[in-house]
């Protein structure tokens, strides 16, 4: 396999770079948040419920301890990480085999019922009780409500509108560019004067277009530069959908955000 040329090298590095700000500025949100949520409950100690604590556990392990530090959480993270060995630890109580029959089952049909929240986002009660049915198994909705809480996992509106960043680039995958500035100082005989170059590099297969170089980045050259790189026939954006911006006010002002669905011309 041949090296990597360095200036996909660079840009690689500028994207990885956007993803690491864009984290850091919800890690500040949450941080701010939190501080002004301990302020008003003034040491009061909050009760939860025991589904309140699964839910807590399952997304604190996925954080990890570290970043739960950094949240300054209003539950401490050992705390957190208790919880979820609980969670674990009951997964693996066969207290329930001292008797036959129901107990077994009901074990067997409270794993299904998570495996098919987990795997199907947009099943509701209803949906999975009607697979439920499909493999002979007549279970109330109630009790798909009672497992999915013991468990930590939220009604389908919730778990639908709340995909996972890495679940969304892995289906969109294909269709997904980001785009940048990159910035060259180059003397001049009136000085010192800074080019901007704007590039377009397709997630999938890492190739990169220039999509543009000025010194003067405006609201009529970033039209123009929209108008070339939607363009149906040449466009960098060609089969396109989805593109990542900076938050950047050269790009964010005339594009409008930092993700934005791509319509071609």
């Amino acid at each position: 396999m041949g090296s990597v040329p360095p200036l996909l090298s660079f840009l690689l590095m500028i994207a990885a770079g956007w993803v690491h700000r864009h984290q850091l500025i919800v890690i500040e949100f949450l941080q701010a948040e939190n501080r002004l949520l301990k302020d008003r409950l003034r040491g009061r100690r909050i009760r939860f419920t025991d589904a309140e604590r699964a839910l807590l556990a399952r997304k604190a392990k996925a954080v990890g301890r570290k970043a739960l530090l950094e949240f300054d959480t209003i539950v401490s993270p050992d705390t957190l990480l208790r919880w979820h060995r609980r969670l674990v630890a009951q997964k693996w109580n066969f207290a329930d085999r001292r008797g036959v029959g129901r107990p077994a089952i009901m074990r067997y049909i409270s794993e299904l019922i998570v495996r098919m929240a987990q795997d199907n986002p947009t099943w509701g009660y209803t949906r999975i009780q009607g697979a439920l049915a499909n493999l002979s198994h007549k279970v109330g909705r109630g009790t798909i409500a009672n497992v999915l809480k013991r468990n930590g996992i939220e009604p389908a509106p919730e778990r639908s509108r709340r995909t996972p960043w890495s679940t969304f680039l892995k289906a969109h995958w294909e269709v997904l560019a980001a785009t940048d500035f990159l910035t060259v100082e180059v003397w001049t005989a009136k000085g010192l004067v800074t080019h901007y170059l704007l590039f377009v590099i397709s997630l999938a297969d890492r190739v990169v277009n220039i999509a543009g170089i000025t010194t003067r980045p405006d609201e009529s050259w970033m039209l123009q530069i929209g108008r070339n790189v939607t363009d149906a026939q040449s466009g960098a954006l060609h089969a396109k959908r989805y593109l990542i911006i900076d938050r950047d006010t050269n790009t964010r002002s005339n594009f409008g955000g930092w993700f934005m669905t791509v319509e071609p011309r």
